[in-house]
């Protein structure tokens, strides 16, 4: 392939560093972003002849829709990678996204508005109004279960969405697949829509008694010396067990989530001898790697139901190095005693992401300020339920209690590991800097109050750039082009 002359000149110029590169199309959007230890090297290698003509067709469709490429160079190919990440949730780039493995696990689909509902294997649930079963891990395990309730209860397999008699002529699966023919009347309509109720109940697991009728068979199978036949039962059975307990839910509709918070935070007020329920909880989580970029999240949960409009989150300040109970405590205590100030109700209950230790240091920040809140910590490892002064509290884990607590404890992590990762990138973005010899510690500090945040300072014209104090026409030229918008 003929190349551009800016893509050749670009790869003579490519550093033998770590990096990450971004390759553009023909609108000048990213259409992927790599990381690699060496840029040369890397970035090279996608402009070879060999390279183009071994590629699969997805490379090959890569290839030829570059038309330039900018590379970004990092001090480490840990920076790389992470930086790499951030591009790539911040761009979405279109090849990206196709080089991933795109294969989705199956699922059993039903339109149960449909006159006479059939049973389908599909592999994307298009939130159509349809009820889905799955996803299964395993495809044998899912069209197991397909063809057992399409024998077991009579489904029919025929593609019309209302069969009648003209379509029963071309067919034959009451005879050979035991389908019960609503099209010719063999069943009513609404027996018919009871035997997919019947199937859909089944593949919930709340009817395992038809298991049991396979198990029967087998053995029967076994016993009259019919093993081929009983290996074959065995192996249905296997199957449909596994399939049932894959279950992966059927989704579930708003009002069915809405009822079951409201139960567990019944259920949790009776649990821990609450006065009722805990309508408004409020849960912390820690987010460091050895002490560095600390911030602390707080979630909240009203009527047992996230409420991320009074979710908050905290840079910690006071705390160096990796001491999570501290850090705890410095962010229970930023949150109440202003919230003391402010005059604004407190939560009905407090949980801290943790063990005993870290519900002392929340426990102990609370009564310094002077505020009174029930308190508890969950630790991951058994579910605990810690509380101070009392035994701990093991709740069954499919307890609706229980579920309410470790889902806001998951969604104080999430917030927690997002909030990190944005300081972090930010971080490694600013680093950039560092790599300007005319910028030092001070005047990188400098620009960064100018502008307000890296981003404003990466977006800035060279007009602006000489705006800001101390920075001349060579400097704003080597920002503009390192780390702004320049070529």
């Amino acid at each position: 392939m003929q190349w551009p002359e800016n893509i050749r000149k670009k790869l003579k110029e490519l550093p033998d560093a770590p990096g990450v590169y971004l390759m553009r199309g023909r609108t000048g959007a990213i259409i992927y972003v790599g990381k690699a230890v060496s840029l040369h090297k890397r970035v090279q290698s996608y402009f070879r002849e060999s390279t183009y003509r071994k590629a699969e067709p997805k490379l090959r469709g890569l290839i030829r829709s570059i038309t330039d490429f900018d590379v970004l160079v990092l001090r480490s190919d840990a920076e790389a990678v992470l930086t790499e990440g951030k591009l790539i949730k911040e761009y979405k780039p279109r090849y990206n996204t196709m080089f991933k493995d795109d294969k989705r696990f199956p699922l059993l689909r039903v339109d149960l508005r449909k006159p006479f509902p059939k049973f389908e294997l599909c592999r994307i649930d298009k939130h159509d109004g349809a009820t889905y079963f799955g996803p299964y891990t395993s495809g044998l395990a899912a069209r197991a279960a397909l063809e057992f309730v399409e024998k077991r209860f009579g489904i029919r397999q025929c593609r019309p969405d209302r069969p009648d008699a003209e379509t029963y002529q071309h067919c034959h699966n009451d005879i050979i697949r035991q389908c019960s023919a609503p099209c010719i009347g063999k069943v009513m309509p609404e027996e018919y829509l009871e035997r997919v109720q019947t199937a859909c109940a089944f593949l919930r697991g709340e009817r395992p008694e038809y298991i049991k009728e396979v198990r029967v068979q087998m053995e029967a199978a076994a016993e009259t010396h019919h093993f081929e036949e009983a290996a074959a039962l065995r192996d249905m059975m296997f199957l449909l067990t596994r399939a049932v307990k894959e279950k992966a839910l059927v989704r579930k509709t708003g009002r069915m989530l809405i009822d079951d918070a409201e139960q567990g935070i019944r259920d949790l007020g009776k649990e821990l001898g609450l006065s009722g329920p805990p309508r408004v909880i409020e849960c912390f989580d820690i987010s460091n790697i050895s002490g560095t970029n600390a911030v602390a999240s707080m979630v909240s949960a009203v009527d047992g139901v996230p409420a991320p409009q009074r979710y908050r989150r905290f840079r910690i300040k006071t705390v160096e190095g990796s001491d999570d109970p501290r850090m705890m405590a410095e962010a229970v205590s930023r949150r109440y005693s202003r919230l003391k100030e402010e005059g604004g109700a407190l939560p009905d209950l407090l949980v801290v992401d943790g063990g005993i230790t870290q519900l002392r240091a929340a426990f102990q920040a609370l009564e310094e300020i002077g505020v009174k809140v029930p308190i508890i910590g969950i630790a991951k490892q058994h579910e605990e339920i810690v509380r101070d002064g009392v035994p701990s509290l093991f709740l069954p884990r499919d307890s609706r209690a229980l579920r309410v607590i470790t889902g806001l404890r998951d969604e104080a992590h999430r917030f927690a590991i997002a909030y990190h990762r944005k300081l972090r990138a930010q971080r490694i973005r600013e680093s950039a800097l560092d790599e300007i010899p005319t910028i030092g510690k001070k005047k990188k500090e400098l620009l960064l109050k100018h502008f307000g945040s890296f981003e404003r300072l990466r977006n800035a014209s060279l007009e602006e750039l000489l705006a800001a104090s101390g920075v001349g026409p060579k400097t704003a030229e080597l920002i503009f082009n390192t780390v702004g918008r320049g070529p």
